[in-house]
């Protein structure tokens, strides 16, 4: 479980970092990837939010101690 959780976080900070180029430069990193890589890449970033979605709460730390603060 810790390897799938370090490949959802691999695979989040991607496409967050691609977001982030996008939105500031206006440049898609992925896409210059071509066009089968690109859709493959962008279908894990997605599967990686839905394991990040449900198994946050068991595997992040903050989320798991009793005197960590609520944002």
């Amino acid at each position: 479980m810790k390897a799938l959780h370090v490949i959802s976080w691999i695979l989040l900070v991607i496409g967050g970092l691609n977001w982030g180029i996008l939105g500031v430069f206006g440049y898609n990193v992925v896409d210059q990837l071509g066009a089968t890589v690109s859709m493959i890449v962008y279908v894990l970033v997605g599967l990686a939010a839905l394991v990040s979605i449900f198994t946050h709460k068991k595997d992040c730390k903050a989320c798991t101690t009793s005197s960590s603060p609520v944002m």
